[in-house]
C-alpha cells in the first residue's frame, strides 16, 4: 500500500490478530469455482448449541463484483462494487432484504497522500459517514464521523493515529465521542512463518476500566495456522485454521475463563482442608 489507505486500516493488523475468527467454537468455509468465473463460497459457524449458515455468491465481470448472500435468517444481502471508474475511485452499492431501510451508497478515494471514504443510506433521512486520512504509509492521522440527519445529532466521532514500518505497525485511537481510547501494537516477528505477536490496551474513561489483551499467531505450515491471546481479565483463547483446499478452511478455536477455574481450585482446595 503506497498512500494512508482508509480510516478502517487504522489498527487493523493488531484487530485482526487479536480478534479474527475467535467468534464460534467451530467455523468452516468452502469455496468452489464454476467455469464461468462465478466462485460459491458457504461457510457454518457453530457456538454452543447455536449453528449459522451463509452462502455467498459472487460474481466479477470486467471492473464490477457482484456479491449476494443468504443466511440461515433468510436475509439477502447484495453488495455491488465498482472498482476503479475513475483513478483511485471505488463505488460500493449495497442493500438488505427484507430490511427496507439497508440499501447504502459509499464512496471511496485512495491517493498518495489521503484516503477518503464516505456513505449514505438510501432513506428519507439518512445516516451520513464520513472518514478521511491523511499522511503516508508510515504516518497517517484520520477521523471517522456519523451524522444523523433526521436528529441532527453526531452518532459517532471517532479519531486515529497509525505508525508502521517494515515489521511493527502502532495506533492510537480515541472512540465513541471520547469515551474509549486504545492503543495497539502489531510485531511481523518472522514473515515466513507469519509469526507475529501483538497486543492492544484499552482505556474506558467512564468506568475507568481497563483491558489489556496479549496475542501471538504462527504458521505451523503454508495450509495450518495457530492463534492465541489472553487479557488480564483471565481470559484465554486460542484457535487452529486448516486451509484444506484452496480458500476454504476449517477453523476450530476455544475459550477458557482462568480466573474462574483458579477460584473453584480455590473452593475444592478449601472443601478438602476443613476439617
Amino acid at each position: 500500500m503506497v498512500g494512508p489507505g482508509l480510516y478502517t486500516d487504522i489498527g487493523k493488523k493488531a484487530r485482526d490478530l487479536l480478534y479474527r475468527d475467535y467468534q464460534s467454537d467451530h467455523k468452516f468455509t468452502i469455496t468452489t469455482f464454476s467455469p464461468t468465473g462465478v466462485a460459491i463460497t458457504s461457510s457454518g459457524t457453530k457456538k454452543g448449541e447455536l449453528f449459522l449458515a451463509d452462502v455467498n455468491t459472487q460474481l466479477k465481470n470486467k471492473n464490477v463484483t457482484t456479491d449476494v448472500k443468504v443466511d440461515t435468517d433468510s436475509n439477502l444481502s447484495t453488495t455491488i462494487t465498482v472498482d476503479q471508474p475513475a483513478p483511485g475511485l471505488k463505488a460500493i452499492f449495497s442493500f438488505k432484504v427484507p430490511d427496507q431501510r439497508s440499501g447504502k451508497v459509499e464512496l471511496q478515494y485512495l491517493h498518495d497522500y489521503a484516503g477518503i471514504s464516505s456513505s449514505v443510506g438510501l432513506t428519507a433521512n439518512p445516516i451520513v459517514n464520513f472518514s478521511g486520512v491523511i499522511g503516508t504509509n508510515q504516518l497517517a492521522l484520520g477521523t471517522d464521523l456519523s451524522f444523523d440527519t433526521k436528529t441532527g445529532n453526531l452518532t459517532k466521532c471517532n479519531a486515529g493515529l497509525s505508525f508502521s514500518n517494515a515489521d511493527l505497525v502502532a495506533a492510537l485511537t480515541l472512540n465513541d465521542k471520547g469515551d474509549i481510547l486504545s492503543a495497539s501494537y502489531y510485531h511481523s516477528v518472522n514473515p515466513l512463518s507469519n509469526t507475529a505477536v501483538g497486543a492492544e490496551v484499552t482505556h474506558r474513561f467512564p468506568t475507568n476500566e481497563n483491558t489489556i489483551t496479549l496475542g501471538t499467531q504462527h504458521a505451523l505450515d503454508p495450509l495450518t495456522s495457530i492463534k492465541a491471546r489472553v487479557n488480564n481479565f483471565g481470559k484465554a483463547s486460542a484457535l487452529i485454521q486448516h486451509e484444506w483446499r484452496p480458500k476454504s478452511f476449517l477453523t476450530v478455536s476455544g475459550e477458557v475463563d482462568t480466573k474462574a477455574i483458579e477460584k473453584s481450585a480455590k473452593i475444592g482446595l478449601a472443601l478438602a482442608l476443613k476439617p
